[in-house]
């Protein structure tokens, strides 16, 4: 199997590469910027990415699916519940503080795992992990990084990562990755089941951009060969059961988190079979533009499986108010996409720590405005539901908490 695969991927290759000139001639370098970025708000990063990324490179990274329905609605979602101030709890400071995966984080909010940091900047997912080890929080590394485990792992040594599989149809590659991972140090795995099939970009489509950059990781398995994302992709696996999630704990050893769920059925099914985490996300409203948002999912998901597992939330989040809202709505973590790639982009490994240090600023300013002193007591929080008129709480059943994740509870003043 190996041997045809290695002849189809020459010829693709060959493709590839006459494609990509066609398409990208003259497509300026890719960022080399490392520096602290100043951040008024997140949303901005997109605007001045847009002024210094090439236009195929910005519109992988900031294009949704077809009409960008799901991918706008991630975020407007947010605006439909709001969040009780009081001032009257006496409350002197709050603290962020969080432990995930028995790691000890300033806040918990974490780096989603993405594709290609290659395409915006030179140092590619090298400067990334720079980054959120200078946060002090966790990366993600996607199978289609553009650079191997092994060297983003040694150019942040003892910083935490995850480590997220994008299944093959090859079981061989599935066990290869999985075992460099674990050698590396990853804390986890993170099983992404939402991209069976390529999401309709468009705006890929309109650039002409095809995939090109190189996946190392894959590569490795394939004797060094040149393969693209787009290459990477043709052998994917394309549905999922929790024989799965079996396998890759077999495998590892490690605790697995289900990224891309949006059923809270699914979520129920992925747990039974084994699930240490689950993942709620729609992909940042790249897969499916009909998919709901994935805030709105959130509580009835959390509802379903109560504190079985923990919840991690991504798509959507460009506020430390997003953030707060995921919280007291089922979410235990909170993952960002996006802007990460945008301050990489614009500052290198410091623009990527400026967006965790932005974010966790405006949480900490909705904390203290909220009258919460911890994460616990975020999550405790009571929402509005301004249509409804109607005061809503984080949605919780009676169940045992696993003990893969836990949140520290101990207030420390950290407001200024």
């Amino acid at each position: 199997m190996k041997k045809l695969l290695h002849i189809s991927l020459l010829v693709a290759a060959l493709v590839m590469v006459q494609v990509v000139a066609a398409g990208e001639a003259g497509m300026p370098e890719v960022s080399t910027a490392e520096g602290s970025i100043n951040i008024i708000n997140l949303n901005d990063l997109e605007k001045e990415a847009a002024r210094v990324l090439p236009r195929g490179a910005f519109g992988y990274v900031q294009g949704g699916a077809e009409d960008e329905v799901t991918m706008d609605a991630n975020e407007t979602s947010f605006n439909r519940v709001q969040i009780i101030p009081n001032g009257l709890t006496g409350l002197e400071g709050v603290s962020m503080k969080t432990r995930f995966l028995g790691i000890d984080l300033p806040s918990p909010v974490i780096l989603a795992p993405m594709a290609a940091h290659g395409l915006v900047h030179r140092d590619a997912d090298k400067a990334t992990i720079r980054g959120t080890q200078k946060a002090g929080t966790i990366m993600a590394i996607s199978t289609y990084s553009s650079v191997s485990i092994q060297d983003t792992v040694e150019s942040a040594p003892n910083a935490p990562f995850l480590f997220q599989i994008y299944m093959s149809r090859d079981e061989g590659f599935n066990k290869h990755v999985l075992e460099q991972a674990k050698a590396a140090g990853a804390r986890a795995i993170i099983i992404t089941v939402d991209s069976g099939a390529p999401g309709n970009r468009e705006a890929d489509a309109r650039n002409n951009y095809n995939y090109s950059m190189p996946t190392p990781i894959v590569m490795d398995y394939y004797d060094g060969e040149n393969v693209t994302q787009s290459q990477a992709r043709a052998s994917r696996k394309v549905g999922f059961t929790g024989e799965d999630i079996r396998f890759v704990k077999q495998v590892t050893g490690l605790p697995v988190l289900v990224k891309g769920i949006l059923s809270p059925e699914a979520a129920v099914q992925a747990v039974d079979a084994g699930a240490d985490g689950i993942w709620v996300s729609n992909h940042g409203g790249r897969q499916m533009d009909a998919a709901p948002a994935a805030f709105d999912m959130l509580p009835l998901i959390a509802k379903a499986i109560g504190k079985r597992v923990p919840i991690i939330f991504d798509s959507g989040i460009r506020r430390g108010s997003h953030v707060f809202k995921a919280l007291a709505s089922g979410a235990d973590v909170v993952a960002v996409g996006r802007p990460a790639l945008y301050g990489l982009a614009l500052g290198g490994s410091e623009g990527v720590a400026d967006v965790f240090r932005h974010l966790n600023s405006e949480l900490n300013t909705v904390m203290v405005l909220a009258g919460t002193e911890n994460v616990e007591a975020v999550k405790r929080a009571k929402l509005f539901d301004p249509e409804k008129r109607e005061i809503i709480t984080r949605p919780v059943m009676p169940t045992v908490v696993t003990p893969v994740v836990t949140s520290v509870v101990r207030p420390v003043v950290i407001c200024e």
